[in-house]
């Protein structure tokens, strides 16, 4: 592997891995000094609990919780990284800070709400939605990445009487879509074949021959 391949897959996975690790360390700092860091999560519709929006996403309950979530994070943080590119970090800001504020204001009050499962869902359904709206054959590919590999997860924004936040589902997955709508013109753009080339070549022909022939027109008004 050459070093410009080393380098690209670096910078497509230094922020999903920044924040893998940021997981990781909280969840070992608990360990290690028998700490319970739930009191960080978002407690909704609280001033206190605003706080949970910035900390939240790495407070997990368990190792098995914070497994589940740590694949995910990686693979779709490294779509996102991948196909936008430039703008691929002020989208992830935009659907962190949304995800948890959506859930600030929706989630059951009576407890806190912690792990990155709200980040999680909000960037599949960017990524997914995004692929639709800007009709981009890349971006559709892999919209149909993200449907085989989370499709299931679409159940996870149903109310459930469990101990589950389906609450941060449904708030990632609709600061996914805002999201995905409000960049819909920005990033990577569609691969235009040669008869678009060619169509929109001839429609500016058509338009300046229209242009030509009205200033004629006018200009033999005039002198008649």
């Amino acid at each position: 592997m050459s070093k410009s391949e080393n380098k690209e897959i670096f910078s497509i996975l230094f922020i999903p891995f920044l924040f893998l690790i940021a997981m990781w360390l909280v969840k070992l700092i608990e360990i290690q000094f028998d700490l319970s860091l739930i009191e960080y999560g978002v407690l909704p519709q609280t001033i206190e609990g605003l706080k949970g929006v910035l900390f939240s996403p790495f407070i997990h309950k368990d190792l098995n919780h914070l497994l589940n979530n740590s694949y995910p994070i990686l693979i779709l943080g490294g779509l996102l990284f991948s196909v936008y590119r430039k703008i691929a970090a002020q989208i992830f800001v935009w659907l962190f800070f949304i995800s948890g504020f959506w859930l600030w204001i929706i989630g059951r009050g009576d407890s806190f709400h912690i792990g990155a499962s709200g980040v999680i869902y909000a960037l599949a359904s960017f990524i997914f939605v995004s692929g639709i709206v800007r009709k981009n054959t890349r971006l559709s590919a892999v919209s149909l990445v993200v449907i085989f590999l989370y499709g299931s997860m679409v159940w996870g924004i149903l109310p459930t009487k469990q101990p589950i936040s389906w609450e941060g589902h449904l708030s990632g997955f609709v600061a996914g879509v805002i999201v995905a709508l409000f960049y819909k013109n920005e990033g990577p753009k569609r691969k235009k074949y040669q008869w678009e080339i060619d169509e929109e070549m001839e429609e500016q022909i058509r338009k300046k021959n229209e242009i030509k022939m009205n200033y004629i027109i006018k200009e033999k008004e005039i002198k008649s």
